[in-house]
């Protein structure tokens, strides 16, 4: 019994963990409600605060019960004792859902002041999704914060199902798979025999199609909690062990940790369409692009003005995404942004969602 209790003990100190931000979240909460006449910069703090305080609720939710129950179940022979120690945990994480809420909240009360009201929302069995305007003093764009719901949400659809091919469009290939989102994602190359070929790392269904240790790329990924995930992976083994179930690769890195990292010199300062795809510190996922090189409608920007408009959004991750004209923007049957090139672009992997 005293195994027991020193199990129990631990594990209630490491779920209490996020609910000690709940009261800072409802803080917060409360004192968004002036923003309009206080200005937004006087809140960072407390959004930190309790962004970072509840930014795990989640995973305990989804990725722990299962195991505490048979920790118990293996632990204690005493009915009596199992059953009370069990509605402690649901409590618990009754309560993990409840701040993850609490946060949902307050980042909504953040994007509202920052961009107004959406312009679209959908609520499915997979995903939801917000779609906003971006419009700055030289370039439109458009934005989607997408809460996924599972691991059918996310997908990374490759051209014609396979990894060499001629290519498909983004807006065909979110038809073909029945997705009401998409964007295109990672980088290709051609090919001599004009196929197209995805550059690095590429998983699609947890399967690895193509694997790539290459440095100069960054490889972002979806796990099975549809959770964004980037790493340098060495082998197969660690992507299978990491739950990755898509993903695709381009460069470069944008945020950290909620930190700017470095623009490579090739690519500084210079503006272009693009398309950027980043995290939420409550692990939901924002989807941007922003046309460019088309004069009197969009110039394009810079990925260190990206870098300054993610932080403003409160974005703790993020990563560019092929963009110039691959770049687009597909939303419940319509491309909603202006390609480049005046059409759709053949690319080989699209980030698609499911309603």
């Amino acid at each position: 019994m005293r195994h027991l209790i020193r199990v129990i003990s631990l594990f209630f100190a490491l779920l209490l963990a996020p609910v000690l931000g709940l009261g800072i979240a409802s803080y917060v909460t409360g004192a968004t409600q002036d923003y309009a006449s206080v200005g937004i910069s006087n809140f960072q703090g407390e959004i930190d605060s309790a962004c970072d305080g509840l930014q795990s609720s989640n995973s305990y939710a989804q990725d722990t019960q299962l195991g505490v129950y048979q920790l118990f179940v293996d632990a204690t022979s005493d009915s009596e004792d199992y059953k009370s120690y069990l509605n402690h945990i649901n409590d618990i994480i009754a309560s993990s859902v409840s701040q993850k809420e609490q946060s949902d909240i307050v980042l909504e009360q953040v994007l509202s002041n920052l961009l107004g009201d959406p312009i679209a929302t959908h609520k499915g069995a997979n995903s939801a999704i917000k779609i906003y305007t971006l419009d700055g003093v030289d370039y439109r764009g458009y934005m989607a914060k997408i809460t996924p719901y599972n691991s059918r949400a996310l997908n990374i659809v490759l051209a014609e199902d396979k990894l060499i091919s001629e290519g498909e469009r983004t807006s065909d290939a979110a038809v073909r798979t029945g997705g009401i989102f998409a964007v295109n994602a990672g980088g290709f190359m051609g090919l001599s025999n004009g196929c197209l070929q995805p550059l690095g790392l590429t998983v699609v269904n947890g399967k690895v199609m193509q694997f790539s240790t290459e440095e100069s790329l960054t490889f972002v990924g979806f796990n099975s909690s549809g959770k964004l995930v980037t790493k340098k992976y060495k082998s197969e083994a660690e992507i299978l062990a990491d739950r990755i179930r898509q993903g695709a690769s381009f460069s470069p890195t944008l945020l950290q940790d909620g930190k700017k990292v470095a623009i490579p010199a090739k690519w500084a300062n210079d503006k272009h369409p693009r398309t950027i795809i980043g995290s939420f510190s409550n692990d939901d996922i924002l989807v941007i692009v922003i046309d460019g090189r088309r004069t009197g409608w969009s110039e394009g920007v810079t990925l260190e003005e990206v870098q300054d408009k993610l932080l403003s959004f409160k974005i703790k991750n993020a990563y560019n995404l092929d963009g110039g004209g691959s770049s687009v923007f597909y939303y419940d049957g319509k491309i909603l942004n202006k390609p480049s090139g005046g059409t759709e672009r053949l690319v080989t992997t699209n980030l698609v969602v499911l309603p």
